[in-house]
């Protein structure tokens, strides 16, 4: 059962690791949100977004097989990808691009809610 719970938290990692490439600059920003960056502040949030989504994936790695952590894990993916979904449905209108992203989170929020179950039943 805690092979499931591993699996899961690391597809959970892959869909929060996937921003990381932003990162590195403003036009690989634009190739994952279909958006341009040109102005600078934006830029630069967004690339600190895609950091601090990075360093999510990896704590969610690294909880995948460090039992004690995975609570946290839990309430962190939650937080991430239901404040997302949430943010995305009340203001519409997004493009394709951000619709994968939502989609991807729908993803997680499944594998979270799997991953909770068979942590409460072990």
């Amino acid at each position: 059962m805690s092979m499931i719970i591993s699996v899961l938290l690391v597809v959970v990692a892959i869909i929060h690791l996937l921003p990381l490439s932003g990162v590195l600059s403003a036009k690989r920003l634009t190739a994952l949100y279909g958006l341009s960056f040109d102005e600078p502040n934006l830029e630069i949030l967004m690339r600190h977004r895609a950091v601090l989504f990075g360093l999510l994936g990896v704590f969610l790695i690294y909880a995948a097989f460090k039992v004690e952590l995975q609570p946290i894990a839990f309430v962190a993916g939650f937080v991430s990808v239901i404040s997302f979904i949430f943010i995305a449905k009340s203001v519409g209108g997004y493009n394709t691009l951000l619709r994968k992203v939502v989609l991807a989170d729908w993803v997680a929020l499944g594998c979270l809610v799997i991953a909770t179950i068979v942590h409460l039943l072990m």
